[in-house]
């Protein structure tokens, strides 16, 4: 007969086991944290970095034509978008949204008119410009290894393959001796568009070498008039389905190749088109004839037109202006923080007063 301790001895020792099984599990269940992982995020980082970002912090429109979701965080908040999120502490984030107030509020009447929500969008919007600057000297140096201030083609084609994974060195080799790249379709035409952009960025007289400033309209066309007109080409050739080189309401509201599979995917798709049939015909069709020119949508695009921004300042203050006197007091900003900062700041009405 097995003894009492026997007995206990083999039932921890089969728990132990039975643990030892579940951790085995949890290890390879889990995503492996090692250094190959860490360098394909460093990979990225660096194509990202060369890349031409699709979304621009400060444009209303990314640069594959989508609607920019976050743009009346980005010109409300500007660098201090980031610490807005749903993580953040309510408390504080009140706080920060009452700093924020009162620089836009500068008569301090302890409410913001729109002229003054022009102001800060402007001012914010440069932020974003001056940030763009500053990133492009490091992404430029990235590209410039000779560090001779100019960069050619064929350099920016050697950094931008060896960021998809080709070996740098003989990519190098096989241009300068005018050997042929076997590359896959999909990253072939990745490369004439950026051809096509590259060339577009130097400025006459063309010499096909970009320095820091045009490599900066490469990155960012927002930073250059010939840049934009460029974008909204390229748009406008990506949503015209007739070929007028104009757009029409269905033609800008028409839904990105796809099928509907459930209630989910049906109600992202009513809000796709909710959304741009509004921004169609409120914002870009200027004199709403029904018809977007590329002239319209270069003016829309430009971040810094002044008269955009002023009509973007009196949308905002519609939003959230309860009492319809055209002006926001600090009350409404909080209230409607979720469309200024994107994130809710929870119990506002039982707060506002105690800490302001």
């Amino acid at each position: 007969m097995v003894s009492k301790q026997a007995f206990l001895f083999s039932l921890g020792s089969f728990y132990l086991a039975l643990l030892f099984v579940f951790l085995l599990m949890d290890v390879y269940a889990r995503p492996a944290n090692n250094s190959a992982l860490k360098e394909k995020s460093s990979d990225n980082k660096e194509e990202n970095e060369i890349m031409p970002p699709d979304h621009v912090n400060g444009l209303k429109m990314e640069m594959d034509g989508h609607l920019n979701k976050e743009f009346h965080q980005e010109v409300f908040l500007g660098k201090e978008m980031e610490e807005f999120d749903e993580d953040s502490e309510p408390r504080r984030n009140r706080r920060k949204l009452a700093v924020i107030f009162a620089k836009v509020d500068r008569n301090a009447d302890k409410q913001i008119s729109a002229s003054e929500m022009q102001r800060w969008i402007m001012e914010k919007t440069e932020e974003h410009f001056q940030e763009a600057v500053n990133e492009n000297k490091i992404h430029f140096r990235a590209v410039d290894p000779d560090g001779d201030g100019h960069v050619s083609w064929d350099e920016y084609k050697i950094k931008f393959l060896a960021s998809k994974g080709f070996n740098e060195k003989e990519v190098a080799e096989k241009l300068k001796n005018n050997e042929d790249l076997k590359i896959d379709e999909e990253t072939q035409e990745v490369l004439d568009n950026l051809k096509d952009r590259w060339f577009q960025a130097d400025n006459p007289p063309a010499d096909q070498l970009l320095n820091e400033e045009e490599f900066l309209s490469f990155l960012h066309p927002e930073h250059s008039r010939g840049m934009l007109k460029f974008m909204v080409k390229e748009i406008v050739r990506d949503l015209d389905q007739d070929g007028d080189k104009k757009l029409t309401l269905s033609e800008f509201i028409s839904l990105p190749v796809g099928t509907v599979e459930n209630q989910q995917a049906q109600d992202i798709d009513d809000d796709w088109v909710r959304d741009r049939k509004k921004e169609f015909e409120e914002v870009i069709d200027a004199n709403h004839d029904g018809i977007v020119t590329m002239e319209e949508l270069e003016e829309y695009m430009d971040p810094m037109n002044e008269y955009n921004a002023l009509n973007e300042a009196k949308q905002m203050i519609a939003v959230a202006d309860e009492n319809q006197d055209h002006h926001l007091g600090l009350e409404e900003i909080l209230k409607y923080s979720e469309y200024f900062t994107g994130s809710k700041l929870m119990d506002y009405a039982r707060n506002v007063h105690e800490e302001f």
